[in-house]
């Protein structure tokens, strides 16, 4: 390997720049050129690359670029993150393709969810290029790995604001709503419910319809009042398609004293400067997509703590190497419910169900 690319893509998740900055790290120890791409596959599709890390001429220091150096504290992704409706076409791979070939580049790193890794696997079938994809995703949708890129600095926010609005809640005797981001998955609303001590948890994976959705809350909310509890809370998962709005106008008329209010946190989730658990997981994954390179594999992902059978071992033990054709496998399954683990997961949350109320 002489010169390797880098591309953050989809939605931006805390981590990713540790991510890119154990790459540049050990890129630099290994003596690879290291390439990043501006605004993910668009940036590609542009030749948007600047140099990230330049070894240095007869054995002298490797060059870095400026934002690399520091950036492990910084939310977001500072090479930036685009959608390519382009990209999508089998003809806008193969011009991206042509921009890899033009600068000489051996093999891209892919940080992103699952749409960003399901181009990747497409871009090394159809082209054979050497491809190795990191899971980046707040929502912790993506298949073989326990933890992707983001999740638990995501989760702290949420956590960190349900305890500001309980003290609220307290101070005036209320029940608050609390939405979290989650479309596809409701993972970050179901472990933030156990961690921030919520009375219930709305998740899309429950497949409860608009009336069930208001009957559910309106039982813990009473119950919660009955008890005599001071703040009753409900972490919502954005898949659930009822809106915050009608949600909390349907059990202020239902339940008298007008103690019911919504807080919807949105992007405020993906923000913020990464834990220590994220900076941790993005550079040692980063670190064994290097050597993945190294060693002559492809189509790859890097995995967390492996939630799949098979896949290969590397020298880090919590670390596996996972086909990307059997990884976006997984994420359907995780997505539609029939993945084991999110079988799990549902099982447990119904076991819990009765505990988080009381």
């Amino acid at each position: 390997m002489t010169t390797l690319a880098v591309l953050t893509s989809g939605g931006d998740a805390p981590g990713m720049n540790p991510a890119l900055r154990a790459l540049g790290k050990v890129c630099a120890q290994s003596g690879i050129t290291l390439l990043g791409v501006e605004r993910g596959y668009e940036g590609l599709l542009e030749g948007a690359f600047r140099p990230l890390v330049t070894p240095g001429e007869g054995g002298g220091a490797p060059r870095f670029d400026r934002e690399l150096e520091g950036c492990q504290g910084w939310g977001g992704t500072f090479l930036g993150s685009a959608r390519s409706a382009r990209f999508r076409e089998a003809a806008g791979r193969a011009e991206a393709a042509a921009q890899l070939a033009e600068a000489g580049v051996d093999g891209l790193v892919v940080i992103g969810g699952n749409g960003s890794l399901a181009g990747a696997a497409a871009l090394a079938e159809e082209h054979e290029l050497r491809v190795v994809g990191l899971p980046a995703s707040i929502d912790n949708d993506i298949g073989c790995t326990g933890l992707s890129i983001g999740v638990d600095t995501a989760l702290n926010t949420i956590i960190e604001a349900c305890d500001r609005i309980a003290d609220t809640a307290r101070a005036h005797r209320r029940a608050f709503i609390v939405e979290v981001m989650g479309r596809e998955c409701g993972y970050l609303a179901m472990a933030a419910a156990i961690a921030a001590g919520a009375d219930a948890v709305l998740m899309r994976e429950q497949g409860r319809d608009e009336r069930a959705v208001v009957e559910a809350v309106e039982k813990t909310v009473r119950a919660g009042f009955d008890r005599g509890k001071k703040r009753v809370l409900v972490i919502k998962s954005e898949g659930v398609r009822v809106p915050c709005t009608k949600l909390v106008r349907e059990l202020n008329a239902r339940i008298p004293g007008d103690h019911v209010r919504a807080t919807v946190l949105g992007h405020v989730v993906r923000g913020g400067a990464p834990s220590y658990m994220d900076r941790r997981i993005a550079s040692r994954l980063a670190f064994q997509a290097v050597r993945a390179f190294e060693e002559g594999q492809t189509g790859t992902m890097t995995a967390w703590r492996a939630t799949a059978e098979g896949g290969s071992k590397t020298v880090d033990p919590t670390v596996r190497l996972f086909p990307l054709a059997q990884v976006l496998e997984e994420t359907r399954a995780v997505l539609d419910g029939t993945s084991a683990v999110m079988r799990w997961r549902l099982e447990m949350m119904e076991r819990v169900a009765g505990v988080l109320g009381v």
